[in-house]
């Protein structure tokens, strides 16, 4: 059973991403952890805190996000009663990422779906601040929806890729079974000037061959010096459907990560990005 965790701030963008989510494993079995952690929010009104004290307001917070969470449950029912779909709601006296990491290690889950922003929704930024924490420090996949979305089958998956990281078996298993149960083409992306590999490389795409076999793969090579904007050229010229990207040290992902406004970054992240973890964590 595939294991999927969705964090919820109960904003707009966060629903969007959960019902992309019902959408996109509706053949599978899962089992979805739809998270909320509220530690923050019980020191948002400090007026109220010396009020009433904080063990009241910790308790007041705690019902607020239990009742929101089954809001959230009745209107999955609503929006997608699948048999094959289980529900847990975790309501969590926690920071989301502390929290969010804590689930993955326990429950083993597969993969984390959410929006790229939430409440703050600044659109400046390309991810929101909780949503930049998890794709940085924990160790899972994660699939950032951007805000409004609309989901449609993801037909054409572009992966850029160096050939030099080597990848994870499971978290290519997790591409693998996507991409098929879609009939989904996955383009592999090299932006480089001279298109040689050497051997690690044709090692690490010869690898990536075995892992996705199930699926049509297109292996192209782009010559360019910008990676990002090469990138960005390939989405739009080719109507692909979601962007999947390694995260590793020295890997471009990792770069794009550490800056932190849309200005600073010639690519624009408008369709479903999955971000495929290989960093050791701290």
């Amino acid at each position: 059973m595939r294991k999927i965790l969705i964090p919820t701030d109960f904003s707009e963008n966060a629903m969007n991403a959960l019902k992309y989510a019902l959408e996109l494993f509706k053949y599978d079995k899962s089992e979805f952890f739809i998270l909320h952690a509220y530690q923050d929010e019980i020191h948002q009104d400090q007026s109220l805190l010396q009020k009433e004290g904080l063990e009241k307001v910790t308790e007041l917070v705690q019902m607020k996000s239990q009742q929101q969470l089954e809001t959230v449950l009745d209107a999955i029912y609503q929006i997608s009663p699948n048999p094959r779909h289980k529900y847990k709601l975790v309501s969590a006296n926690n920071i989301l990422v502390d929290e969010t990491d804590k689930i993955v290690i326990e429950e083993s889950i597969d993969i984390i779906v959410m929006g790229t922003r939430g409440h703050t929704n600044d659109k400046a930024l390309a991810f929101g601040s909780n949503t930049l924490k998890i794709l940085k420090y924990v160790d899972a996949p994660v699939l950032a929806i951007p805000e409004k979305y609309s989901y449609k089958d993801p037909k054409q998956i572009v992966f850029p890729t160096n050939y030099m990281i080597p990848y994870r078996r499971r978290e290519l298993k997790l591409l693998c079974e996507l991409a098929s149960n879609q009939c989904a083409a996955i383009t592999m992306l090299y932006v480089s000037q001279s298109g040689k590999l050497s051997k690690r490389q044709e090692d690490n795409k010869t690898f990536l061959k075995t892992e996705l076999c199930k699926n049509e793969l297109v292996f192209e090579t782009h010559n360019d010096t910008n990676i990002d904007n090469a990138i960005y050229t390939y989405i739009k010229e080719n109507n692909v459907d979601m962007l999947v990207m390694v995260n590793n040290r020295r890997s471009f992902l990792e770069a794009m990560l550490v800056r932190s406004t849309i200005q600073k970054m010639s690519l624009h992240i408008d369709i479903p990005f999955l971000a495929l973890q290989n960093v050791p964590r701290d």
